[in-house]
């Protein structure tokens, strides 16, 4: 495996003692940190890029973030928020988040293990802890950085600088709002009671009616978890500006046979399409794309995971209110885009809508002033940023890099959702021609992609495969088309 050396001497990224004597920078006293990298975001693909960084390269890594600790916005999540996917696909590549267990209780039996808010800070703990010790890394926490290599504690004032040679890894370009930073997108009257998601469970009182506003995954943890706690479904109001389509959590699992089955029947399915509608309603029938209510065709594809007994339970809810974004709260009535509507003088509207996933325009990965994470293949953020931490410490030349880790789009609706397979099936293809990267991939569990050695050989896993070459040209080339992608 190649090990690039040190830009600078070996040893940790610090605050060095020896250190040149603090230099005035913009009018503030400057304390130079001696690193290779900064790292802006300690969140899932900071922690993943620095991981597989100086595992592969003899570097030093200072990591800042404005949050107190690493883990990013899952130490503002709330409470009972769980991983929408398996564990095993996310956190960093040295370290599996939890055991790789398959669930055999519950209505999950069968599906892998999905962390929870507070494991998924324990195990970012840990991680941290592993890279301090590591002797190549130094995390400054409640730091903000303001540009020009330099970064400020919001605690004790003190400002601090990188060398010129220092590179900047931006991994906050596409780090998630979410609505415990975030205020409500709409006015509230003083009279009205609207509250974010975390403060659900934290409730005194029951109110006779609770308002959720929001069409994604919070919205969905939220009502289900307001179900599973005994409210009465005629006692929630779902305001759903958008109608979403979801991804059946049942064929995204870190089995090949599923997980490559589930990519064989996609493309089959866009190969025989004869529109973006008619392409979702194959893949619905196909079982891998889920909607709450069936007799909606959704616009919304943002695709986070949904159980089917989640589904089950979320249709249970007959009030849902469709006329689009709320444009004011008060007591007892929320007006909307399409008109208003009554709510209980004492409901609580719950604000689930905030940007989990945000829409900057792609750059180059490497660029003149930073590396910027994005996620290369799609849907799997930190299998990404662990990438382009392989790459970035295995390869000279940023234009070589770029190659080999061109950036994938977000989607937001099915257009989005078929340009996002396009262009990530088009990296997959680029990283995957390197075989010292395919050989990294293979042993990394957060590739969904991943064949393990000892399935290799299955004839079921070789039927498997077959279907994918049979479909994927053909299935890639339609969904080009659907999703307006020029021919590769």
């Amino acid at each position: 495996m190649p090990r690039h050396p040190r830009v600078r001497g070996g040893g940790a990224a610090k605050r060095t003692v020896d250190a040149p004597e603090p230099t005035c920078f913009s009018g503030h006293v400057t304390r130079v940190v001696e690193a290779d990298y900064l790292v802006v975001g300690a969140g899932a693909t900071g922690m993943a890029f620095t991981d597989t960084l100086i595992d592969h390269a003899d570097v030093g890594v200072a990591m800042v973030d404005r949050r107190h600790g690493v883990g990013g916005h899952w130490l503002e999540a709330y409470p009972f928020v769980r991983l929408h996917q398996a564990s095993a696909f996310y956190g960093v590549a040295s370290t599996l988040l939890g055991r790789g267990r398959v669930q055999r209780q519950g209505p999950e039996a069968g599906l892998q293990e999905r962390a929870t808010r507070s494991e998924i800070c324990a195990y970012y703990e840990r991680l941290l802890a592993r890279l301090q010790e590591s002797g190549g890394v130094e995390f400054f926490g409640s730091c903000e950085y303001v540009g020009d290599r330099t970064f400020v504690s919001r605690i004790s004032g003190e400002w601090f600088a990188v060398p010129q040679h220092c590179r900047i890894v931006d991994a906050n370009y596409l780090s998630p709002r979410i609505p415990a930073e975030k205020p409500p997108p709409f006015d509230v009257a003083d009279d009205a009671r609207v509250i974010p998601v975390n403060e659900l469970a934290r409730l005194q009182a029951a109110p006779s009616q609770y308002v959720i506003v929001g069409s994604g995954k919070t919205a969905t943890d939220t009502c289900v978890w307001l179900l599973a706690h005994g409210v009465d479904p005629d006692a929630i109001c779902w305001v759903r500006p958008r109608e979403p389509w979801m991804l059946n959590r049942a064929v995204v699992q870190p089995d090949p046979v599923v997980f490559i089955g589930m990519v064989a029947d996609t493309m089959q399915a866009a190969e025989e399409a004869a529109s973006l509608e008619d392409l979702f309603l194959r893949l619905e029938d196909a079982g891998i794309m889920l909607r709450i209510d069936p007799s909606v065709v959704p616009t919304m594809a943002k695709t986070p995971t949904l159980a089917e007994w989640e589904l089950e339970v979320l249709r249970t809810i007959e009030h849902v209110v469709r006329l689009g974004h709320i444009d004011r709260v008060q007591r007892g009535r929320v007006d909307l885009a399409g008109g208003s509507i009554a709510i209980a003088d004492d409901a609580i509207v719950v604000h689930c809508a905030g940007e989990g996933l945000r829409y900057p325009p792609l750059v180059p990965v490497w660029g003149p002033e930073a590396i910027t994470l994005q996620p290369i293949r799609a849907g799997f953020p930190c299998f990404g940023a662990a990438l382009i931490g392989y790459v970035e410490a295995t390869r000279d030349h940023d234009d070589e890099k770029n190659r080999l880790c061109p950036p994938s789009p977000l989607p937001d609706s099915m257009a989005g959702w078929a340009r996002m397979s396009v262009l990530g099936a088009r990296a997959a293809a680029a990283f995957g021609s390197e075989p010292d990267i395919k050989a990294w991939a293979d042993r990394v569990a957060l590739n969904p992609a991943r064949i393990p050695p000892e399935r290799a050989g299955s004839a079921e896993l070789r039927a498997t495969l077959d279907r994918v070459h049979a479909h994927t040209r053909p299935g890639l080339a339609r969904l080009a088309e659907l999703g307006g992608v020029e021919p590769s």
